[in-house]
C-alpha cells in the first residue's frame, strides 16, 4: 500500500470517528441510530486491524512543529481530595497500581516508572471537538510494563482508572476511566507519559501520568491515571461501555 493511500485511509477513519462521536451527542436517545453507529465503529476497528500492521507508527514530527499552544481539555485541575493531597506533595506519594489479570501486581512510584524502558515522540493530538496540537511526549512504554506484571492468558483489555471526577453525583462511577485492547496497549508508541515538551507533565495536562495512545482520538488519552486494571471484558465496570464518555454515547474505538 502506498504512503498516500495509507494517509487517505487514516484521514477517512479519523473523519468517520469524529462524525460518529458528534452524532452520538446529538441523537443519544435514538436506539436504532445508536445500533447503526456501533456497527460503523466495528467497521472502523476492522479497517484498522486489517489494513495496518499492528506496529504501524502514527506520524511523528520534527521539534520545529511543536505547537506554541496546546489546549488543556476536559479536567484541568481535579478537586478530588486524594489527588489534591498528592499534588500538594509534588506527587512524592504517588503510586501507579497495576492489577487484575496479572501474575505480579505492581505498585510503582514515579522513580520506578521512570526506570522502565522509555520513549520520546513528537506526535499530533486530534480532539474530537475538531482541534489538533503537536507536542513531545516522553514516558514509559506500556508493553514492557505489562511484561513486568505478566499477563494472564484470559487478559484482553486494560482499564485506566483516573483521579478526576467529572460527575460528583455519580460517586465513584463519576470518575474518569478509559480502556484499550492489547493490540493498542502493546503498540510501541503507547506510553504512560510523565513529560511534555521536555518538562514534567503539568497538572492541566494530566500530571503525574497520562496515557498516550497515538492512533486514537484525544478522549482515549486518559489523564491523571492512578490504576491500570487488566480484564477479560469491561461490561461490569461503571456503565459497561469501556470509558466515561463511551458510557455517555461516544464510540469505544476512536482510531485514526
Amino acid at each position: 500500500m502506498t504512503a498516500s493511500r495509507r494517509s487517505w485511509l487514516r484521514g477517512l477513519s479519523a473523519a468517520a470517528a469524529a462524525v460518529f462521536v458528534s452524532a452520538c451527542d446529538r441523537i443519544a436517545g435514538d436506539p436504532g441510530v445508536r445500533t447503526g453507529l456501533r456497527s460503523a465503529e466495528r467497521l472502523n476497528l476492522g479497517l484498522h486491524r486489517r489494513l495496518f500492521d499492528r506496529r504501524t507508527l502514527a506520524r511523528e514530527y520534527p521539534e520545529a512543529a511543536i505547537s506554541a499552544d496546546f489546549r488543556a481539555n476536559g479536567s484541568t485541575n481535579p478537586s478530588d481530595l486524594d489527588y489534591r493531597a498528592l499534588a500538594k506533595g509534588s506527587f512524592a506519594a504517588y503510586r501507579l497500581v497495576v492489577d487484575g489479570l496479572v501474575d505480579r501486581p505492581l505498585s510503582l512510584d514515579l522513580a520506578a516508572l521512570r526506570a522502565l524502558p522509555a520513549r520520546s515522540q513528537v506526535t499530533r493530538h486530534d480532539c474530537v471537538e475538531g482541534w489538533s496540537a503537536i507536542a513531545r511526549w516522553s514516558g514509559a512504554r506500556l508493553g514492557p510494563l505489562l511484561a513486568q506484571a505478566g499477563l494472564k492468558p484470559e487478559a484482553r483489555y486494560l482499564v485506566f482508572h483516573c483521579f478526576d471526577t467529572l460527575d460528583p453525583e455519580a460517586g465513584e462511577q463519576g470518575r474518569y476511566y478509559e480502556s484499550i485492547d492489547l493490540v493498542d496497549a502493546l503498540h510501541p508508541q503507547t506510553l504512560l507519559a510523565y513529560e511534555m515538551n521536555g518538562a514534567p507533565l503539568g497538572i492541566a495536562h494530566g500530571a503525574p501520568v497520562r496515557l498516550r495512545v497515538e492512533r486514537q482520538l484525544g478522549y482515549k488519552h486518559a489523564k491523571y491515571v492512578r490504576r491500570i486494571e487488566v480484564v477479560a471484558d469491561f461490561s461490569h465496570i461503571s456503565g459497561g461501555r469501556g470509558g466515561y464518555w463511551e458510557d455517555r454515547g461516544y464510540e469505544w474505538y476512536a482510531g485514526i
